[in-house]
């Protein structure tokens, strides 16, 4: 009987012990990029391109009613459509009215997406 007993105890022990490290990595565990991506909100735009190249796109609109002026990011995972298909930033046009889904990241705006769009009718 204490022979039982004390294996129960040992096992225990060794279970709480496990759970304790287990929690204890769980906090120690540091911030991912994912964790940071999670975190971060899409944002969008639209405008007119004022210029394009192939690592940004310019672009000028209104945010709140007052005209602005956006220089977004581009690179190998942002997706430009244009009359339905692929194309790359430098295929913008000044004058192209586009729709832009962006992220601030590192003190930049970053495209994910670049759509290119029927003019909408100006007030």
């Amino acid at each position: 009987m204490k022979r039982l007993l004390a294996v129960l105890v040992a096992a225990v022990f060794a279970v709480g012990a496990v759970g304790v490290a287990t929690v204890a990595t769980a906090q120690d565990k540091p911030k991912s990029a994912t964790d940071d991506k999670m975190k971060m909100t899409t944002k969008t735009a639209a405008g007119t391109v004022k210029s394009s190249a192939g690592d940004s796109v310019v672009v000028a609109g209104k945010s709140k009613g007052k005209d602005a002026e956006w220089t977004f990011g581009v690179d190998g995972k942002t997706k430009i459509k244009k009359a339905g298909k692929d194309v790359n930033a430098g295929d913008l046009k000044a004058g192209d009215w586009v729709s832009v889904r962006y992220m601030d990241h590192d003190g930049k705006s970053m495209a994910q997406t670049i759509t290119v769009t029927a003019k909408k009718a100006q007030p």
